[in-house]
This record gives structure tokens, sequence and C-alpha cells, in this order.
């Protein structure tokens, strides 16, 4: 999965009912933009430049796959659905929100439309102050000071009244911590692996990831399926067993449940396409003795991808041994899974068709899949 981008932007706010921008803000930037990682408290600051009412800003960080020229286009976008009226006067004037976009991990930006980082930070407290309480030992790329010395030596003089009030952040709006345990399953190239490290990540949970490219058969089984098929099945079986085992049994204090990019049901689904009767019969014996001793998911998520997508989806990530997979498998295995969950009435299952979708590039359709997940 590629690495995010970390984006500081500062929100401001003096028409209206200023907070309710403000979180109607954030909450579009959850849903366009990114992961709404920090949130800064509320601060109400008088008009800068200009005699008007006073603001509430606050200062966010963001983590999102977009690139910052392209956040500033997302920005300006969510402004004008907030009734932003950009003119061409010269000056500052009273707006119901603005969004400005601070700090980048891609580094200096310079362009006509955008400069970052954003050249009067030094000396504009309504921003350095919400900053410092979500990145205080963030530092200046020019500058070369923290933005805790930047406000500590800071011109600005203007009184800064923090309040109590508080802005919301969206994604808590899907609790996906009351599951315990959430299991995202899928076809070979569904996308599940990282549809889990984007959900733990965004809610704290901790990952757990199968360890197929650690298994010695895989490879062999892609070019002689016959063969390799029960020692293949065999040691997944007992690696899925005993890593589910360890890792749902060891409590972490630090997160707020389990989601993992695989279910041991899955080895009873390729079991079913791949091994022979007597073998299969000999397989789901042992399969009975060690499903009985899991946890349970308390969601069960299938990603349905139809078998073109899948096939582009193996030819694009590129591991070697994928790119012989014949469309029948996995068409088996897509009518396994399905057939699967029609037989187990006691799982909390969904199925999330993802065939036209790309939660990575488009956050939009990951957004709808988190919805789908909690109606």
């Amino acid at each position: 999965m590629k690495t995010p981008h970390i984006i500081h932007i500062s929100l401001g706010s003096n028409i209206g009912d200023r907070l309710d921008f403000l979180q109607k803000a954030v909450d579009e930037i959850y849903k366009t933009v990114g992961d709404v990682a920090l949130i800064s408290r509320v601060y109400q600051t008088p008009a800068w430049g200009f005699s008007s009412e006073d603001f509430y800003n606050i200062c966010i960080a963001i983590r999102t796959f977009y690139t910052t020229t392209e956040v500033l286009a997302k920005l300006l976008a969510i402004e004008t659905s907030l009734g932003r009226n950009r003119t061409d006067t010269k000056g500052y004037e009273a707006r119901t929100i603005d969004l400005d976009i601070i700090f980048s991990s891609e580094g200096n930006i310079a362009t006509k439309e955008l400069v970052v980082p954003h050249p009067s930070i030094q000396d504009r407290k309504f921003v350095l102050e919400p900053l410092a309480d979500i990145a205080p030992e963030t530092k200046h790329p020019k500058l070369k000071q923290t933005v805790e010395q930047l406000l500590k030596h800071t011109s600005d003089n203007a009184e800064v009244i923090r309040l109590d009030k508080k802005i919301e952040n969206p994604k808590n709006a899907y609790a996906l911590s009351r599951f315990q345990y959430l299991t995202i399953e899928g076809n070979i190239g569904a996308g599940k692996t990282s549809l889990a490290q984007l959900i733990a990540q965004e809610f704290n949970a901790k990952l757990i990831l199968e360890r197929f490219a650690d298994n010695p058969f895989l490879p062999k089984f892609y070019e002689d399926m016959e063969r390799y098929a029960f020692p293949l099945e065999m040691s997944f079986l007992a690696d899925r067993y005993q890593r589910l085992q360890d890792d749902i049994a060891q409590f972490d204090l630090f997160a707020d449940f389990v989601v993992s990019d695989y279910d041991v049901f899955k080895s009873l689904v390729f079991a079913k396409v791949t091994l022979q009767e007597e073998e299969y019969t000999l397989y789901k014996k042992v399969f009975d003795l060690m499903y009985r001793n899991l946890a349970k998911p308390g969601l069960y998520v299938y990603l349905y991808q139809d078998t073109e997508r899948l096939l582009e989806n193996i030819k694009k990530r590129g591991r070697d041994y994928e790119q012989k997979i014949p469309a029948e498998y996995l068409d088996k295995i897509n009518k396994g899974y399905l057939q699967f969950i029609k037989s187990q009435p006691q799982f909390n299952c969904k199925v999330v068709d993802v065939s036209e979708k790309d939660f990575i590039e488009n956050r939009p359709d990951y957004i709808s899949i988190l919805e789908a997940l909690v109606k």
C-alpha cells in the first residue's frame, strides 16, 4: 500500500454558526480528502488585517493519498460548498470558512496557486496556537524552528482565547471498535489487506496480516496445483490457526480492537476448491478440531470483485507466482466464499461489492465501504 502524505490544515470561520461551519468542513475533509488524524482545540481570535467579527480557529492533521496540490483543489471545493465566496478584492474579508494548507510531508512547494509552508505562519498567532496543540515539535523546514518555538517568538500579540468547545472527529461515528474483532476477507487480489491496513491505521486497531509470502508451497502450487494442494492447505491452516490463536489472545492496551485480512475459515473455502474428495474429508476433520477453539469475528466482511477486475489487480501487483492463476480458479473461490457465507447464518456478515471501487485512489469509495459496514 502507498504511504500517505501528512498535511496540516488551518480552519477558520467568522460568519454565522462558526462552530458548525468548522464541523462541516472537517466532516467533508474526512469524506473527500483523507483521515483526520488530529484535531486541535477551538480558539477565538480577532479578525486579522481587517475589522470584523472574531474568528473561531482550529488546526487538523490529515493522512491522505492525494498530492498536496490535489488537496488544495478539494479544499477550495469544500469552501465553495460551505458558502465561501472568494472575490478579487485585495485584502482580507469575513468568510464562512477558510481552509489553508500549513505544512505537508511532501516538503516545500512554491507554485502560483500554492506555497507550502504557509509563508506567514510565524506571524499568525491564530494559526500557531491551535497548531501547537497537535504538532508542537514539527519543525518549519525553512525557518528551522518548531511550531512551539515559533509561537513563543511570534511578533503577533493578538489575544487568543481557548474555548470550551470541541470539534468531533467524523470517524467516531462509525464506532468500529464495537465489533472487537473485524475480519476483512476476499478473493486473491480483492484488496482485503489494503483495506485492513487502512482501517487499522485510521481506527487504532491491532492489525493481523496473513503471512502467505513465507509459505514455501505457494509458488509450487501455482505450477502444479494437484500435486501441492494438500501440503499447501495444511500448512496454511496450521499457520492461520497459530497466528490467530496467539495474536487475538494477546491483549493490546494501546489498540481499540483487532482487524485481520483473513479468517481461518478461508482454509476450508480454498480446500474445497483445491483438494480431492478424500483429502478434503481428512482436512475437514482437522479443521473442525482447530476451529472450535478460535475466537469468532464480531463482523465478517467479504469484498466481492468480479474475476476480470481480480486478474487486473493480480497483474498490477506483479507477484510472479500469481501471474498464471486461471480465471476459472478465481471463479470457484468466489463461489466458495459466497456458499460459505450462506451456510453460516450465525455469522454477522457483510458482502461489499468493490468491483467498481478504488478505495486507495478515491477517498469517497473508501467512505462508502465504511458506511456499508455499519448499516
